[in-house]
């Protein structure tokens, strides 16, 4: 079966499926704080017949995504499915989740055990009132950490904690950063703010850029650049004494677009190309029309040929995503 290649040459080998768009925070880079609207979510029987067709056409990694997935009944059996899922080329696939982390610490064991390899958790402050602050959820900051731990023993490795920095709210938190992740020996990966909150307050003055990064890390410890991947989204950084790693997401300030590997399913079935695409293609509409396999697969075939060459953040002529990342899937 013919593996999916978008029309710029880029082989496609990184799923997303967000199984739900509820979560239990409200953070101020994503949500308004309301309830916001709630597109739905499907059976994971129908996220499994998804997965299995976009396995066969060369889909390596499988990250499920919300919303928060681990507040859906069932994540772990649906973990233990994907699991018996094999590549093209016969391998195992490669299964993440991010969370927020706030329910992890009595699902680790259980998420390992079922198959997942490993776990990104969701931290944008390591200060606990600064954490309320930015979850609008108090006393949160201590179930994440726990959940952090939890998964750390369970063996859920790499370890990746993720922050969104946003000015005029957890700047400040990049040296603190550095020093939990020599301390508890995760990878922390910055993330710059992108225009996908619910309350479209994003400028580009918003955002902290990876070299305002690397510079404020240096005032801590030397950063020493690792290799990566073409197809990695972080540009990947340990201390000088080797002792912790960093790695900072930078799709305003230096985009990676021309190696984009990703498509996205969200919670209610939609294909979706790019984060910042304007139009969903629904995957599900056509399974409830009882669209067989091989009918799917030409859809998806012609949905990843029209994969969009690069988002166009901070240019005039850019049109926000037709979904909030909340909608949209982390």
């Amino acid at each position: 079966m013919a593996v999916l290649t978008d029309r710029f040459g880029r082989s496609i080998t990184d799923l997303r499926i967000s199984i739900t768009d509820r979560c239990n925070y409200k953070c101020v880079y994503c949500r308004t704080g309301n309830e916001g609207a709630f597109y739905g979510e499907l059976p994971f029987a129908d996220y499994l017949r998804m997965a299995r067709i976009l396995v066969s056409l060369g889909i390596k990694k499988i990250r499920l995504t919300g919303g928060e997935p681990l507040l859906r009944r069932g994540i772990v059996d649906f973990v233990r499915d994907l699991s018996t899922l094999r590549t093209a080329e016969g391998d195992i696939l490669d299964l993440a989740i991010t969370t927020n982390g706030h329910l992890l610490s009595d699902m680790a064991e259980s998420l390992k055990d079922a198959g997942l390899n490993r776990i990104t958790v969701s931290l944008d402050a390591v200060d606990p009132n600064r954490f309320a602050r930015i979850t609008r959820v108090p006393g949160g900051f201590d179930h994440v950490l726990a959940g952090i731990r939890s998964a750390r023993r369970a063996g859920l490795w790499p370890l990746k904690v993720n922050c969104v920095l946003m000015r005029g709210f957890n700047e400040d938190q990049i040296i603190p950063f550095g020093m939990f992740a020599r301390e508890e020996g995760v990878v922390v990966r910055f993330i710059e703010f992108m225009p996908l909150e619910e309350d479209r307050v994003w400028s580009p003055a918003t955002v902290v850029t990876l070299d305002e990064i690397l510079k404020r890390m240096a005032e801590y410890r030397p950063l020493v650049e690792i290799p990566r991947a073409r197809s990695e989204t972080a540009r990947r950084y340990r201390f000088d004494d080797g002792v912790g790693e960093i790695g900072i997401i930078a799709p305003v300030s230096h985009p990676f677009c021309g190696h984009c590997s990703r498509i996205r399913i969200t919670s209610d079935g939609k294909v979706r190309t790019c984060l910042f695409s304007t139009w969903d293609h629904d995957l599900r509409e056509l399974m409830c029309r009882g669209a067989s396999d091989t009918e799917l697969v030409s859809f998806i075939h012609d949905v990843v040929s029209k994969k969009e060459e690069r988002h166009h953040i901070g240019e005039p002529d850019f049109v926000p995503a037709s979904r909030t990342m909340v909608h949209i899937g982390g």
